[in-house]
């Protein structure tokens, strides 16, 4: 008959029961949280704690026409970023607000920069209430453009603007907005290559802002700066190192190009070289067209731009107001005679096609490379009192026929200076220190 076990074993077997590692199922469940959150928002914590820059295809601001532009968290401080602004600042969302006190920044008389397209008063425009607009945000207001601070931010450095006549307009803005800081002994502008690229120099900054003329940034039959007016297009598939050789070792690039794709055709693309006397070439959709040169962008943007030393901007397309009876004006009505801007915050131009944003936004939402959008589309187009119109220096005489009509041959594509294009280097000014 065995005994039964003694006290001393079962409170030691009682004591080995004990000591067995037990798993909470409060702790489990906490764990199991901490873990699917971690998973889940782990680039928002990232971002939180480390000032993250974009990363492709995350985006944080709210979709414009229909596609996301925001293009996203930031993983490391970009270039230049000397502060931020509030997260749910969109400065490319206000209206604009008349202002007599501040506006215009400059007086066109005080900048030997313009061009004579863009001188609007010196070839007899009468008012000048186009000059003083400003944008507001809604909710909260663009830093005021410190000419100072973006000298100093250029010491050393180079600035190219890439593109068409609409960026050069906004380049000869930059200008006029700095050089009064500038003695005239120090500064001087020049133009190479067949007047392709045009350079302004701030010597004791030992800094250029520079122009290069590129309308599709591929290799083009319109490539001559002064004598590109082709109406038989044709672009060169995968040739936008023919241009960019000249964009490398600039420290801030801003792009643009979208006027000259709208041909209301399908454009031409050249397989080849221009110099084969059978010229292989496709005709495409402008969409088709222009994704492949936002590619070959994007691409060329990755090799040859260092994303801790460099910044790289890509300002939307310009609209243009040559039908008045889109914003509720006569038949045959243009930006001709135009003094007050449109009040619809609805209103869209037609010729600026939704599907060319929707190209733009889907290439750059999986670029490498952090590009900085600056959408001025939007907000320009409420701006048909700003374009040149009939006031520039003409190409060509003017017939009988056409003085007696000036709505015939009134510029609606471009801008006066001073003007709109000062406001798109005050976006351009925010987004590079306050991104």
């Amino acid at each position: 008959m065995k005994s039964p076990p003694s006290s001393s074993s079962s409170s030691s077997s009682s004591m080995g029961v004990l000591r067995k590692p037990r798993l909470s199922p409060y702790l489990f469940t906490l764990l199991t949280f901490i873990v699917f959150i971690t998973i889940l928002y782990g680039e928002d914590f990232i971002c939180i704690f480390g000032q993250l820059e974009p990363i492709p295809g995350r985006a944080i601001s709210r979709p414009v026409l229909g596609v996301d532009l925001g293009l996203v968290k930031k993983r490391e401080k970009l270039a230049f970023a000397i502060g931020k602004r509030e997260e749910k600042c969109d400065v490319f969302k206000g209206r604009w607000v008349r202002d007599e006190l501040s506006r215009p920044l400059y007086e066109e008389s005080e900048c030997p920069y313009i061009q004579p397209q863009l001188t609007c008063r010196e070839h007899g425009r009468p008012d000048t209430e186009y000059q003083k607009w400003r944008w507001q945000p809604h909710g909260c207001d663009l830093p005021s453009f410190n000419a100072t601070l973006m000298l100093e931010t250029l010491r050393g450095k180079r600035m190219m603007f890439v593109g068409d006549s609409l960026n050069r307009g906004q380049y000869v803005s930059m200008i006029c907005l700095l050089h009064r800081l500038i003695p005239e002994h120090a500064k001087s502008m020049k133009s190479y290559n067949n007047d392709a690229l045009t350079v302004f120099r701030a010597k004791d900054y030992n800094a250029s802002i520079e122009f290069y003329w590129a309308p599709f940034l591929l290799k083009s039959n319109s490539d001559n700066a002064v004598v590109h007016r082709v109406s038989d297009r044709i672009v060169r598939r995968g040739s936008i190192n023919k241009h960019g050789k000249h964009w490398k070792g600039v420290d801030i690039l801003v792009f643009n190009t979208y006027l000259w794709w709208m041909t209301g055709l399908d454009i031409k693309i050249l397989k080849g070289s221009f110099e084969d006397e059978e010229k292989d070439i496709i005709e495409v959709s402008a969409e088709d067209a222009y994704r492949m040169a936002m590619r070959s962008m994007l691409r060329w943007v990755r090799k040859n731009m260092d994303r801790k030393k460099t910044r790289v901007f890509f300002t939307s397309m310009s609209p243009t107001h040559g039908k008045g009876i889109e914003w509720g004006g006569e038949p045959g009505e243009t930006c001709y005679n135009q003094t007050t801007i449109i009040e619809d915050s609805n209103y869209w131009d037609s010729n600026s096609r939704k599907t060319i944003m929707n190209v733009i936004a889907e290439e750059f939402s999986k670029s490498k490379f952090p590009i900085t959008f600056l959408n001025i589309t939007q907000l320009s187009s409420y701006r048909k009192d700003a374009h040149t119109s009939i006031y520039k220096k003409q190409w060509s005489p003017l017939t009988a026929e056409q003085l007696a009509n000036p709505v015939s041959y009134a510029d609606c594509v471009h801008w006066c200076l001073p003007g709109l294009q000062d406001t798109w280097n005050e976006l351009l000014f925010s987004k590079l220190f306050y991104p």
